[in-house]
């Protein structure tokens, strides 16, 4: 469903992704390994079309991206946003919008971007808040919620536009303990359903618990590309 290939990313002159190839397949889900400053961040966020890259092409099913050069034309801003409906992200640090609800934020996007009906929009919202156990918190702002609960509205706010594929930078790299049990059992939840993921994670147990795939990125190069037991073997 997504495939990476020969994609160069500098910053400054440094190279962060060396000529990366790598396929993610539909109804699996892949986790990216390897050390802090590897590239798997950015690899993320190239597929999402957050970050240009130098040369390479990724295509996330039919549609693809390639090395761009100055500001974006319109075509090319609405191959973006197309992308961005198929590979929803989820960041590190939540994201969510402090003045609104936990429904609130579930909702935004579908209501602005796709302006589907309001009363469809809270009803998918309070549904989706049920499946990340969250259902009972719909009214709570981010201030009242855990990490860990900030988390699950913010997988639920990315499952509201009915993503092809749920990309996730480190959702658990933040959290206590018992926060990143709440976490991963979502995810969980979420692989057996079959949805399709990409994890950037340094928990092993997530890549060996929820990963069908593992891939491993040191110094902006595939190192390691397999199953979770012969990726984690190599490290």
């Amino acid at each position: 469903m997504i495939a990476v290939e020969s994609v160069v990313k500098a910053f400054d002159r440094r190279t962060i992704l060396a000529g990366v190839s790598v396929t993610f397949a539909r109804g699996k889900v892949a986790a990216l390994v390897g050390p802090s400053g590897g590239g798997k961040s950015t690899l993320l966020r190239c597929i999402n079309g957050l970050e240009r890259f130098e040369r390479g092409r990724i295509s996330v099913g039919d549609l693809a991206l390639g090395p761009t050069s100055g500001r974006p034309d319109r075509a090319e801003r609405a191959k973006l946003q197309a992308i961005r409906q198929r590979a929803g992200m989820v960041f590190q640090q939540y994201g969510l919008f402090a003045h609104m609800t936990a429904l609130q934020n579930v909702m935004e996007a579908p209501l602005h971007v796709r302006r589907h009906a309001p009363k469809d929009c809270r009803e998918r919202a309070l549904s989706l808040l049920d499946r990340v156990g969250l259902g009972h918190r719909s009214h709570a702002f981010p201030r009242e919620l855990s990490g860990g609960e900030q988390q699950r509205v913010a997988i639920a706010r990315a499952l509201a536009m009915d993503p092809e594929v749920l990309l996730l930078d480190e959702p658990t790299s933040a959290l206590d303990p018992a926060r990143k049990i709440e976490v991963v059992k979502v995810l969980r939840d979420l692989a057996v359903s079959g949805a399709t993921m990409v994890i950037v994670t340094h928990e092993a147990a997530v890549v060996r618990d929820i990963a069908d795939h593992a891939v491993c990125l040191r110094d902006g190069i595939v190192v390691a590309d397999g199953t979770p037991a012969e990726v984690l073997a190599d490290q």
